[in-house]
């Protein structure tokens, strides 16, 4: 009976160990979603099946998913090739979070403040920091701001969205300039 109850104290150690969660943020993923990750792929983490928003401002519509309790927003758009012609598929195009769960690994993410962002940063070689525009004023905002690492060798911004110098919201999306 003791061998028994080692037995099964040892395999339930060893599913949690393997069934980690992923709540990882860096300049190409949000957990386990990435920037360019096929449509079919990243269904494998999500509930449903994610939409695809054509038309006007389709790059601000973005799926709302559930992953271990916490909402990542998701933007996929249609596939090109190199000769500009449409393929068949899906990718995502951009990534955004409100969580705090979510963490560079230097630490940052939701809650963290301007001055950690610069220390964390301060020797990243491509950073902003801008002041955002207030769409309700229709004015640069004194209160809102954003701090963005650019990945050149991914062709990707991690951007760091501040309310008052607190990061309120985190999003990661492709450099087109790239």
């Amino acid at each position: 009976m003791k061998k028994l109850l080692v037995l099964s104290l040892l395999l339930f150690g060893l599913t949690q160990l393997f069934a980690q969660d992923n709540f990882d943020l860096s300049t190409l993923r949000i957990g386990p979603f990435t920037i360019n990750m096929k449509d079919k792929a990243a269904e494998q983490f999500t509930t449903s099946k994610l939409v695809v928003y054509d038309g006007p401002n389709e790059y601000n519509k973005k799926n709302k998913v559930n992953y271990k309790g916490e909402i990542i927003g998701i933007t996929i758009m249609q596939i090109w090739n190199e000769e500009g012609q449409k393929q068949e598929g899906y990718q995502i195009y951009s990534l955004s979070t409100t969580s705090k769960k979510f963490r560079t690994k230097s630490g940052m993410g939701v809650g963290s403040t301007k001055e950690e962002l610069l220390a964390a940063y301060k020797n990243y070689p491509n950073f902003a920091v801008s002041q955002m525009w207030d769409e309700k004023t229709e004015k640069l905002s004194s209160a809102m701001s954003s701090f963005v690492l650019t990945d050149n060798d991914a062709g990707t911004y991690l951007s760091f969205t501040m309310i008052n110098n607190v990061v309120t919201e985190v999003s990661i999306y492709m450099n087109e300039g790239c």
